[in-house]
Formats: C-alpha cells, sequence, structure tokens
C-alpha cells in the first residue's frame, strides 16, 4: 500500500476541522471555498483572455463552429 503526505492546506484544514461540526457549518464552508476556487478560476480565465487577446466575438465564432469532419 503506498502512503500519500498531505500538504501543508490539507493539514490546516484537518487540525481546524478536527471538532465535530454541524451540518449548517459543513454547507457554509463549502461555500467558502467554492467562491475562494470559482475566484481563481475566474482570474486565470481573465488573464488567458488577456494574452490571447480574446473578445466575446471570438468566443461566440468558436462556440459556432462545425468542426466535424463531413460525411461523404
Amino acid at each position: 500500500m503506498q502512503t500519500t503526505t498531505l500538504n501543508p492546506t490539507q493539514l490546516y484544514l484537518l487540525q481546524m476541522f478536527q471538532y465535530n461540526q454541524d451540518e449548517k457549518s459543513l454547507i457554509e464552508l463549502k461555500e467558502v471555498l467554492l467562491k475562494y476556487y470559482q475566484t481563481k478560476v475566474d482570474e486565470e480565465i481573465e488573464k488567458v483572455w488577456k494574452e490571447k487577446n480574446m473578445s466575446n466575438e471570438m468566443m461566440n465564432e468558436l462556440v459556432n463552429a462545425h468542426y466535424r469532419t463531413p460525411y461523404k
């Protein structure tokens, strides 16, 4: 069996939540974590859009493009 090493964030969270939490606290914690990661993803997307000089028009073209191989 392979052992897994926990990273510092995982260790911190385990220490922080070593006591029983009620269901409401768990739901609130999940919402906070989701918002945190949503913000990180949004920041990364914004960075890529700026680097690639993208626009809404370009995105619409990509979404509406048909890249399927035509049938013979």
